[in-house]
C-alpha cells in the first residue's frame, strides 16, 4: 500500500494559522488553529463587527481578511467610506481633498498601506514666496517649506516632548504640571514678539483644530513626540507631515480597501445601540437591523460614542471620556479651481496667511499634472457667509489681494464645513484641553468587555493623523484575533 501523502494546507489555511499564532503570542497564550476556528461555528454570529468605515475601521477589516477571518462586517453610518477623508470631484479625474490629505517622514504605516494598495504619492508644492495679509498690508516672503515658527522655541518644545511618550502621555514624569497649562499659557511665558507667537499658534491650530488657549500643552507635546520630538517634522511642509500627497486624493485609500472587502462593508447603517458588550455575544442595533458578534471594534471619534446607547452603561471612566471629549473644533475647507496655477509664474507658492481674517491658511492644492490650478483654504467657521456664492466671492477678493485680479474668476468653488456636513462627523480634528489627558487618558485604550476601541485618537504614534488611524486599525485587528484565538482555545 502506498504511503498516505501528508495534507498540504491551502494558502488561506496558512494565513489563518499564522494569524492565530501571532494573535496568541500577543495575548500571552498558545492556541491551536482549530481552536480559533471553532469560534465561528454559529453562522448567525459574526466573529467581529467593525463600526466605522474610515481608515481605522477599513484597515482593521483588511487585516482580518488577510489573516483568513471571513466572519466580519463593517458598519458605516454615512453613504460613503473614508470617514474624515473626502475628495471633491473636480472633473477629468482631478480631485481636491476636503479632509485629511498630507503625510510625511515617520508616518510609515500609511506609506506602507499606500504602497500595498498601489496608490502613488507626489510632493506638496511649496517653492516660492508665501503671502501674508494683514488688513490692507501685503508681504511676500519665502518660508522655505516651513510655517514661520521660531527655531529656538521649536527646540525648547522638542526637549519637553522627549519626556512625553505619545502612547501614554499621562505617565510622563511631569505630566500633571504640563497638563495644567494651555499651549497659549506656555507661549505667553516665552516673551515672544507678536509675529513669532502668531505663527507658533497658527501652526498648532492647523494641526489640532484649537487655538493655543484651548489646547493643552501636554496634548501638543504628545504630537511633537510622535514627530521625533521635532516641531518642524510635525508642522512644516519640507521634511514635515505636510510634505507628501496622494495621487487621486486621500479618500482613494478607503475606496480601494472597501472595494476589496465587497459586501462586508454596509453603508447607511448607523449604529444606535450596543447591548451586552460584557457578554460572549454582543448585539449591535442599527437602522438596518441587529448584528450579533463576538467582538466589536469601535473605530469612530470618541465624541460620536455619545450617540450610541451602551447597555449596560460603560464603566464610568470610559463613559466620562466620551462625554468630555472635545467636539467644538469644526474645520471648514474651501476649494477654488482655476484654469492654471497662474500664481506660480509670479514666484508665489499659493500659500496665504491672513492675520485677523477668515483665511487661516490657503495653499496650492493643484494636481501633479497641473491640468488645473487649485487653491484650497482652511477658513474659520462662522467667519464666512454660509451662502456658497457669497463665500466664494469673499475668498476670491482675498486671493486677489495676494495673487492679482486673475484670482477673482474661479471655474469652480467647493465648500466643506465638517461641523455641518453630517451628524456623523462633528469635527475633523480635536484639540485636547488642559487637564484632559491626565484625567481621562488612562481610559482611552483598555477594552470594555468585548468592545475594542480604535480610531486615530487611540493611536500610540501620530494620534490625530491618517497614519495614526491606520496604526490603530492594525492594533485593533490584532486584539480581535488574539481574543478570538483565546476564546476558541482547546482546553
Amino acid at each position: 500500500m502506498p504511503e498516505s501523502q501528508p495534507q498540504v494546507p491551502s494558502r488561506r489555511q496558512l494565513l489563518r494559522m499564522a494569524a492565530v499564532a501571532a494573535a496568541s503570542l500577543a495575548a500571552g497564550k498558545v492556541a491551536t488553529a482549530e481552536g480559533a476556528k471553532a469560534a465561528s461555528t454559529d453562522g448567525s454570529v459574526l466573529d467581529v463587527v467593525i463600526i466605522g468605515a474610515g481608515l481605522a475601521g477599513l484597515t482593521a477589516a483588511r487585516d482580518l481578511k488577510r489573516a483568513g477571518c471571513e466572519s466580519f462586517a463593517v458598519l458605516e453610518a454615512r453613504n460613503r467610506v473614508g470617514g474624515r477623508t473626502y475628495n471633491h470631484d473636480i472633473g477629468n479625474g482631478v480631485v481636491s481633498e476636503a479632509g485629511g490629505q498630507w503625510i510625511g517622514p515617520g508616518q510609515t504605516a500609511i506609506f506602507d498601506l499606500a504602497r500595498e494598495l498601489e496608490v502613488d504619492t507626489f510632493p506638496t508644492f511649496y517653492a516660492g514666496k508665501t503671502t501674508v495679509l494683514a488688513g490692507d498690508a501685503r508681504v511676500a516672503q519665502d518660508f522655505h517649506g516651513g510655517i514661520g515658527t521660531d527655531e529656538a522655541l521649536g527646540a525648547k518644545l522638542g526637549e519637553l516632548a522627549r519626556g512625553v511618550p505619545s502612547a501614554a502621555p499621562w505617565t510622563a514624569k511631569d505630566a500633571a504640571e504640563l497638563d495644567k497649562l494651555s499651549y497659549g499659557d506656555w507661549l505667553l511665558k516665552q516673551g515672544l514678539k507678536y509675529e513669532d507667537g502668531y505663527f507658533m499658534g497658527l501652526a498648532a491650530k492647523l494641526t489640532t483644530g484649537g487655538a493655543p488657549a484651548q489646547l493643552g500643552l501636554l496634548g501638543y507635546l504628545t504630537q511633537i513626540n510622535s514627530a521625533s520630538n521635532n516641531l518642524d517634522q510635525l508642522e512644516a511642509t519640507k521634511g514635515g507631515a505636510q510634505e507628501t500627497r496622494f495621487v487621486g486624493g486621500s479618500q482613494v485609500l478607503s475606496i480601494k480597501m472597501a472595494k476589496d472587502l465587497g459586501d462586508k462593508v454596509r453603508l447607511s447603517t448607523p449604529v444606535r445601540k450596543i447591548a451586552g458588550w460584557n457578554r460572549d455575544v454582543v448585539e449591535v442595533h442599527t437602522d438596518q437591523g441587529v448584528v450579533r458578534a463576538r467582538r466589536v471594534i469601535v473605530a469612530i471619534n470618541p465624541a460620536l460614542c455619545n450617540q450610541v446607547v451602551f447597555d449596560p452603561p460603560l464603566p464610568e471612566g470610559r463613559s466620562q471620556l466620551h462625554k468630555h471629549w472635545p467636539a467644538n473644533a469644526p474645520m471648514r475647507k474651501t476649494v477654488h479651481v482655476y484654469e492654471k496655477p497662474f500664481w506660480r509664474n509670479d514666484g508665489l507658492n499659493g500659500q496665504i496667511f491672513q492675520v485677523g481674517g477668515p483665511v487661516l491658511m490657503a495653499y496650492d492644492n493643484s494636481p501633479p499634472d497641473l491640468s488645473v490650478g487649485i487653491i484650497s483654504a482652511f477658513v474659520s467657521p462662522g467667519a464666512l457667509p454660509s451662502d456658497p456664492k457669497a463665500a466664494e466671492q469673499t475668498l476670491s477678493a482675498i486671493y486677489a489681494k495676494a495673487f492679482g485680479d486673475k484670482a477673482l474668476h474661479p471655474k469652480q468653488f467647493h465648500d466643506h464645513d465638517w461641523g455641518r456636513v453630517d451628524q456623523w462627523t462633528l469635527q475633523c480634528i480635536h484639540p485636547l484641553p488642559p487637564g484632559f489627558l491626565t484625567k481621562w487618558g488612562p481610559f482611552l485604550h483598555p477594552s470594555a468587555g468585548r468592545v475594542i476601541w480604535s480610531g486615530t485618537e487611540t493611536a500610540d504614534l501620530w494620534p490625530g493623523s491618517m497614519d495614526g488611524a491606520v496604526r490603530s486599525g492594525h492594533r485593533a485587528a490584532l486584539q480581535a484575533l488574539a481574543a478570538l484565538a483565546h476564546q476558541g482555545e482547546v482546553a
